[in-house]
C-alpha cells in the first residue's frame, strides 16, 4: 500500500491544503518510526505505523477549518470518524481504526457525552500499540504552526489540560513508555 496515492486520490497534490497534510503525517510519521525503532520490546509493526501514520488526518479534508486550507462542512473534531469511513472504504479497516482514535489521547464515551461532541457515541481510545504511538506522535506536531518543529511536552501538557486532567495522565504514561 502506498499512502501517498489515497491522499492523492482525495487532496489536490501541491495544493496548500495536500502540503499541511503531508508534511504534518511526514513528521508525526518520523516521531513514531523513532519510537518503534528505539523500542523493540513493544513488538510494534513498523509498516502499519509508517502508512497509518501517513493517513491517519485524511479526514480533514471533509471538515470546516479554513486556517488549514479546509473547506468541508463538518466540524474538525469530526475529521477521525470520516476519516475511518473513508478508509474503510478503501478497504483499511486497520488504518481506519488509527483515524478514528487518535483525537487527544483518544475519546471515551464519556468525553463524548459530557462535551457533547458531534461525533459517533462509541469509544474513540487507541487500543493497539500502534494506534498508542501514533496517537502520541501525532501531539507533537501541529498543521496550523510550524508543520515539522516539534512542541515541548510541557506546552503539550498545558494545551491537554483544557480536555481533562485524564488527557494528561494518558499522555504522561505514554511519555513513560515510549520517551
Amino acid at each position: 500500500m502506498n499512502p501517498l496515492e489515497i491522499i492523492n486520490k482525495y487532496y489536490a497534490e501541491g495544493s496548500p491544503l495536500w502540503v499541511t497534510l503531508t508534511e504534518h503525517s511526514y513528521a508525526v510519521r518520523s516521531k513514531a518510526l523513532d519510537i518503534v525503532s528505539n523500542h523493540p520490546e513493544l513488538e510494534a509493526d513498523a509498516q502499519f505505523v509508517s502508512e497509518a501514520s501517513m493517513l491517519h488526518d485524511i479526514g480533514i479534508y471533509m471538515t470546516n477549518a479554513p486556517d488549514l486550507h479546509c473547506q468541508g462542512i463538518y466540524p474538525y473534531i469530526c475529521h477521525g470518524y470520516l476519516g475511518r469511513e473513508l478508509l474503510e472504504k478503501e478497504g483499511y479497516p486497520k488504518h481506519a481504526l488509527v483515524c478514528e482514535r487518535h483525537t487527544g489521547t483518544g475519546l471515551s464515551m464519556i468525553d463524548i457525552q459530557k462535551q457533547q461532541l458531534p461525533v459517533p457515541q462509541r469509544n474513540m481510545l487507541p487500543l493497539s500499540i500502534e494506534e498508542q504511538i501514533i496517537c502520541f506522535a501525532d501531539k507533537f506536531y501541529s498543521k496550523s504552526r510550524a508543520l515539522t518543529k516539534a512542541k515541548s511536552i510541557d506546552k503539550i501538557r498545558k494545551s491537554m489540560l483544557k480536555h481533562g486532567v485524564h488527557q494528561v495522565k494518558r499522555f504522561d504514561e505514554w511519555c513513560e513508555m515510549f520517551l
